[in-house]
């Protein structure tokens, strides 16, 4: 077996990192339920206050105990604290509701998993330390949720047909032309704040009916799913879970539903006629790989029914300088391991680099997985892997 990098995933990724967590948050969790999010505050802009997100949003906040704050504009202001720790802790408290920009109504390609990306909301209320999202969203992380629902919707039709995933594939046409609404946001992890990803579901078997071929999907970290179990989804919403080896998932997952509940929540979907899927991500070659991976794929199958329409995507974990420098100030103790000497470099098209585990190494995982998934989820559809 091919070594994992010298520098353990479970180790400081720099020496001068303090060595208490600023925000208990990020702490390694016991077991347990993984309680709704609630925002200290809801801010909502002018222009999207009379939305029906925003009503919902600030009448289920406030029930929760979220200060609801009314701007007399549209721009979201007063998050930056003294520090960069003061900045994320006060972001990720807050929930905005704006309306969609103009660029959010222009969908853009988002190989491998599907062809379009549809953002419900951007921003994320969860604290995972290899947060992919780091360097990607300009300025504090808060998560904003938009209110122009359907004016968004309006704009699908156009794309029928147009995309190069699943629309042009002959292993996935079934599909139809795929919209993903988990590219900057977990849907899942606000839907009890704004009810825009039911009322997506519900869109999307409607429009189906009416003849489209589209299918939306989304990937979550949560697990509260009984909002969706009655909807009528018409089997056009395929609901991926993201989940981990359980080291992983404990250490470096905060503010996130147990891996136990998320696979049952998985079974409970399948069992309720959703397609669903298993997002492993990001792989990590910790000490006892296989085994710590060849137990989550055993959970993950016992939750399954037999006829279960499942599929799996396999992303190994990677940083680019910049995500590495965002999450360094966001979590100064992480102990999760972004050396760039322990891995090899791989360049986009644009020259940018992202650090990526070494070839080798790559190349066994690869093959381990796609035998663990034969093994034990032999109906399961491999999608990809990264």
């Amino acid at each position: 077996m091919v070594q994992a990098p010298a520098a353990p995933h479970l180790a400081p990724s720099r020496q001068d990192a303090p060595r208490l967590s600023p925000v208990k948050l990020f702490e390694e969790r016991p077991n347990g339920k993984q309680r709704l999010w609630v925002p200290k505050r809801i801010l909502v802009t002018r222009s999207a206050a009379g939305s029906e997100i925003a009503k919902h949003a600030a009448e289920r906040g406030a029930a929760l105990g979220a200060e609801i704050i009314h701007l007399k504009g549209d721009q979201v202001r007063g998050l930056r604290g003294e520090t960069e720790v003061e900045t994320y802790r006060r972001a990720k408290s807050t929930l905005a509701i704006v309306n969609a920009p103009p660029s959010a109504l222009k969908l853009q390609p988002i190989p491998p998993s599907a062809d379009f990306r549809l953002d419900l909301a951007v921003g994320c209320p969860a604290h995972c330390q290899y947060c992919y999202l780091a360097g990607s969203l300009q300025g504090p992380p808060v998560t904003r949720a938009y209110a122009n629902l359907d004016e968004i919707l309006s704009v699908l039709p156009s794309y029928l047909g147009q995309g190069r995933i699943t629309s042009r594939s002959d292993a996935r046409s079934h599909e139809g032309t795929t919209f993903e609404a988990s590219c900057y946001t977990d849907p899942l992890g606000i839907e009890h704040l704004t009810g825009s990803l039911s009322r997506t579901i519900e869109h999307f078997a409607s429009w189906n009916r009416e003849g489209a071929e589209a299918g939306l999907r989304f990937t979550t970290k949560y697990a509260e799913v009984e909002p969706l179990l009655a909807l009528d989804h018409g089997g056009r919403t395929r609901v991926r879970f993201s989940v981990n080896a359980e080291a992983i998932t404990r250490r470096f997952e905060g503010g996130t539903a147990p891996l136990q509940d998320r696979l049952h929540a998985m079974g409970r979907l399948a069992r309720a006629g959703y397609p669903v899927g298993l997002t492993i991500a990001p792989i990590m070659p910790i000490q006892d790989w296989p085994e710590a991976y060849g137990d989550l794929f055993r959970k993950a199958a016992a939750e399954l029914p037999q006829d279960a329409d499942v599929t799996a995507e396999l992303i190994t974990h990677r940083f680019t300088p910049g995500s590495r420098e965002v999450l360094m100030g966001w979590y100064p103790a992480t102990k999760l391991e972004m050396d760039p000497a322990v891995r090899a470099q791989k360049r986009n098209k644009f020259g940018g680099v992202k650090y990526v585990y070494p070839k080798e190494l790559m190349g066994e995982m690869k093959a381990w997985f796609a035998s663990a998934v034969a093994e034990h989820l032999p109906n399961a559809q491999l999608l990809y892997w990264t």
